[in-house]
């Protein structure tokens, strides 16, 4: 297949470049380099330097003039930064809903219908129980999810009125780096966990902060649910097969159905480096759940996936191959 891959020289888009091309497919890449690494891009990729709010730029490459027709659209640029989106909500707005909005009426116009969205488990909000099933409500609370949930909703509605097929993939936490070691670049201004222990193992970061140690886990500290990104990428690109063989559409959790406690992540980290990580226990960020674990059982009955490389020690070691250089 044709597939245009927007955000794949950023993290996750750029193992799912390479897990495409592994498969046979042939892949365009649109990304404005404003998180991503150029460097990232698989060679056997067409690179465009650009920004998806170019309705321009948009219209020539999904038009096909000169090249064959995509077959297949992944998405993968959003912004993701959750406490951001509760003081910039207009920059949300402009990049998550209007932009993506103004993407799949493009694809409509040029009659591409197999689309693959990057969405999140922040759509879901507070658990309501554990592990969260693709049933539970979706009750976003920060501006982030609601970006993410209101895309779904709109893909919901033209795949009823349009005919548009597509795969909401929803995923929490996403960790590691290329077990092949193919992805070199380093994510910029991480917000999650496990990049920003590895900023403190590697002295970007004197210490870090661990908000609260008096949740009701084992030993105190959040517990989350991390997806190895090289699992996604197998998952993304079955996703996107299975909407051009069957025809339906997906609204799927990736998850391991398993957590790890903020203080096992540091552990492990410690462990494999071998020296300690800097670190003090602050006060509880408001709106973090304890503990946040989603069930993945339809993805394995739908596209037969489970996660393979999900495990902390994988996580970890294939991160720290990367930050220690």
């Amino acid at each position: 297949m044709n597939v245009l891959v927007i955000g794949g020289a950023g993290y996750i888009g750029s193992h799912i470049v390479y897990e495409l091309i592994d498969n046979g497919h042939n892949v365009t890449v649109l990304d404005n380099l404003s998180t991503g690494h150029a460097e990232n891009v698989c060679s056997g990729a067409d690179l465009f330097v650009g920004d998806m709010q170019d309705l321009n730029l948009l219209q020539k490459l999904l038009s096909g003039k000169g090249n064959e027709k995509f077959d297949s659209v992944f998405h993968f640029a959003a912004l993701k930064a959750a406490g951001e989106s509760m003081i910039k909500p207009e920059k949300y707005t402009l990049n998550n809903t209007v932009a993506t909005l103004n993407l799949l009426n493009v694809l409509l116009e040029n009659d591409i219908k197999n689309f693959v969205f990057s969405s999140s488990a922040a759509t879901y909000g507070s658990p309501e129980y554990l592990p969260i099933d693709e049933s539970h409500p979706n009750k976003p609370i920060n501006y982030y999810g609601y970006t993410k949930l209101a895309i779904e909703q709109t893909l919901a509605w033209y795949s009823q009125l349009k005919g548009l097929r597509y795969a909401a993939l929803r995923y929490f936490n996403a960790a590691g780096y290329d077990v092949k070691g193919r992805v070199r670049g380093k994510e910029q201004n991480p917000a999650n966990l496990l990049p920003i222990v590895m900023e403190v193992a590697t002295g970007v970061r004197n210490k870090m902060q661990v908000y609260g140690n008096d949740y009701p886990t084992r030993d105190g500290t959040c517990i989350r649910d991390y997806i190895h990104v090289n699992d996604l990428a197998t998952a993304h690109v079955k996703a996107m097969e299975y909407l051009r063989d069957e025809d339906e559409d997906l609204v799927l959790n990736l998850a391991t159905g398993e957590g790890y406690t903020v203080l096992d992540v540091i552990k492990e980290v410690e462990a494999v480096v071998g020296f300690a990580i800097n670190y003090d226990i602050t006060g509880r960020r408001e709106g973090d759940p304890a503990e946040l674990v989603a069930a993945s059982s339809l993805a394995l009955e739908k596209i037969g996936w489970k996660a393979e490389h999900s495990d902390l020690n994988t996580l970890v070691k294939s991160m720290w191959e990367i930050y220690k250089d």
